[in-house]
Formats: C-alpha cells, structure tokens, sequence
C-alpha cells in the first residue's frame, strides 16, 4: 500500500538512530578501556560523532525517554572528559580531572553488572595513581655495575606488599597535602575577597554620609541667602525711599528760595 512504499516510519528512523547510537557508545567504551597508542586518533573521532549523533536524537519526534537522553549525554561528557584528562601535562592534574568525572549510572548492553563507563573510571583512575607514584618515587635508576636497578628490584621485591602499601601511602598523603593547599589557598583568597569588600563597603558608607552632610549644608546655606538677599532687597528700597524725599526737599527749598530772591531784590530799571 502507499504507506508501506512512503519509507521507514519516524519510530523505525529513531531506533535505527539510537542503535548506531548505542553500538558506537559500546565501540567507545570498549576502546577506553583497553591500552591504546597516544597517537591513535580513533576514539576522538568516535566521541565526536557520538556528540552530532545525540544532538541528532535529541531533536528527533520520537526521541527516548528524559531519563535515557540523561543517561546518553552523561556517558558521552564523560568520554569527552576522558579525553581531555588525557592531554593534561602531569599525572596529578590528570588524577584530579580524572576524579571530577561522573561515568554512567547504567549498563549501556544490559549485560554487565557495572557499567563500562565505571570500569574505565576505575582503570583510569588507578593508571593515573600509579604514573604519580612513580614520578613521586623516580624512575628506575642504575646501580654501580650499571645493571638496572629497577629490574632487580621487580626480580627481588617487587611482590611486596608492605613496600606497595607505604608507596601507596605517600602518594595518597601528597596528593591529600595538595589538596590541603590548595584548599587553604582559596580559604585565603575568600577571606581576602571579603575583606576588601567590607572595606570598600565602609568606603562608600562614609562617601555617602558626607555627600549627605554637604547637601544638607549646602540647603542651609541656600536657605540664609535668599534670607539676606530678601534683607539687602528690603534695605535698598529704603534707601531710594529717603534720597528720593531728600531731593524733593532740596528742590522745594531752591524753589522758594529763588522766588524770596526775587520778591526782595526786584529788578532794576
């Protein structure tokens, strides 16, 4: 029929998407966990198109379940992780990236007890324990004959357990006084942090409180001028009040004065 000729349905689409998903997850897993070349390239390409590939499903109608996207986008984070732990220049750092990931909760085939994703964890994490033991302890060294000391020393007592528990020991106290520092060091830095900004705080606490006190002088002094300049409006109007009555007077008394002249000496013929 014509529904039969249209193609795959979207469910169809989505399965065969999610398991190409799911076998290169478990081609990822598998490559993870055995020893591989630093040269070999496979992985990161596999993990990228891991990326496209749940992007892809993500966006998809008939998408997984929430829960199970949750699942996919942690055990690819985590792959990525495992990747850039790698490029890191020391194993300390790569022990301490190492240790921030979070691998999958769940069995990506169903058939393993652990998840793939933690054995990696565990392996990695004991791999990269072991390259700081031996760049704490040294590398093999040469004895006077100029054998090699370290494979007499794995011929003589490499199966000792109390030897292996102090290395042990000592690098698991470095690694702890690490991050002891470094946890003191940023107790430092928050300490300081909060000191500067109590006293940038107080800083501006007192810049507010004498912005305020020269606004309020400043109204002060406002309000005494328009005083003073109401007095010194007030005054002046008095003052053109008198000059004006001291001219009239003056002029009133020219004036009589000027007619008495004339009454007492008339003119001549």
């Amino acid at each position: 029929d014509g529904a039969g000729e249209g193609g795959p349905s979207p469910d169809m689409a989505s399965s065969r998407l999610e398991k190409n998903f799911l076998r290169l997850l478990v081609r990822c897993e598998s490559m993870a966990a055995d020893k591989r070349d630093e040269k070999d390239w496979r992985l990161e390409k596999y993990v990228e198109a891991l990326q496209e590939m749940l992007t892809e499903l993500k966006k998809h109608l008939s998408k997984p379940a929430p829960e199970v996207l949750n699942e996919y986008s942690r055990k690819v984070e985590f792959m990525k992780g495992l990747l850039e732990a790698e490029k890191l220049p020391n194993p300390s750092e790569k022990a301490l990236a190492n240790q921030l990931l979070a691998p999958g909760r769940t069995s990506t085939t169903g058939k393993e007890r652990v998840s793939a994703t933690k054995t990696v964890h565990l392996q990695t994490k004991a791999r990269y324990t072991g390259e700081m033991r031996s760049e704490l302890l040294g590398g093999p060294s040469l004895s006077a004959d100029g054998s090699d000391s370290g494979e007499l020393r794995k011929r003589s007592g490499m199966g000792d357990e109390k030897q292996s528990a102090s290395e042990l020991d000592a690098v698991l106290h470095h690694h702890h006084n690490v991050q002891e520092r470094l946890a003191e060091e940023m107790l430092n830095l928050a300490r300081n942090l909060k000191n500067n900004t109590l006293a940038a705080q107080n800083v501006i606490k007192q810049d507010n409180q004498t912005l305020t006190h020269s606004l309020r002088m400043a109204d002060q002094n406002f309000e005494k001028l328009k005083v003073e300049s109401e007095r010194l409006e007030q005054h002046t109007k008095k003052s053109v009040n008198w000059l004006l009555w001291l001219m009239l007077v003056v002029v009133c008394f020219m004036f009589i004065s000027m007619i008495l002249f004339i009454r007492i000496f008339p003119k001549l013929r």
